[in-house]
């Protein structure tokens, strides 16, 4: 009796120590996610990696800087909806930026952008004088002809991204027509019903 019991007890101890090996193995996992080389990932991948949203394609990026320290940028780039299917644009994210919400100028008054919807093949400007984004609190090491990244989210949480390259207003005058940030008061302007907006 004792030969036939014999496996019986060996069996329970060999998974058990199969999963105390597996446990271990597991464990170590996020240490290599820590690592300097892994860090890297959650910010590259889904911005730029095979995540990113299918079908969309931004170009033209730009952020133009404020004259006076402390006051706003404005990003200006186009985005095309090259999918078979609508796209919600949701929110943006500008790196260097504490917030950036999308804006809408029409007739000389600025208002908030919640969403906006991008038919198929439907090809839109963020531009002077129409829709555009404003950056707030601005990383004072963002200079004139340094870069700056542009990340989109949409509805569905798919991403695109886009390298902006930094200027001051001044430099480029067609990038500025129609859009004068050293007279943008925005004292009046309700911040509050922007909330979410900023990721």
């Amino acid at each position: 009796m004792n030969n036939l019991w014999k496996p019986r007890r060996t069996a329970p101890f060999a998974l058990s120590l199969a999963a105390a090996l597996t446990l271990a193995a597991c464990s170590k996992t996020p240490e290599a996610t820590d690592s300097g080389a892994a860090t890297a990932a959650p910010d590259t991948t889904p911005v730029a990696g095979p995540d990113a949203k299918p079908g969309i394609a931004v170009s033209d990026g730009k952020l133009v800087l404020p004259v006076v320290a402390g006051r706003p940028g404005v990003v200006y780039f186009t985005v095309r909806n090259g999918g078979p299917g609508a796209a919600t644009l949701a929110g943006v994210d500008v790196s260097g930026a504490g917030r950036a919400e999308i804006h809408k100028t029409d007739g000389g008054t600025m208002s908030a952008v919640k969403e906006l919807q991008l038919e198929p093949g439907a090809d839109v400007k963020f531009a002077p004088g129409g829709l555009h984004v404003m950056v707030f609190d601005l990383d004072p090491k963002l200079k004139s002809g340094g870069a700056a990244e542009l990340t989109l989210t949409f509805a569905d949480g798919d991403k695109a991204s886009l390298p902006l390259t930094v200027s001051a207003m001044g430099e480029d005058s067609d990038a500025m027509a129609g859009h004068d940030m050293s007279g943008h008061d925005m004292s009046d302007h309700d911040m509050s019903t922007m909330e979410g907006m900023a990721h």
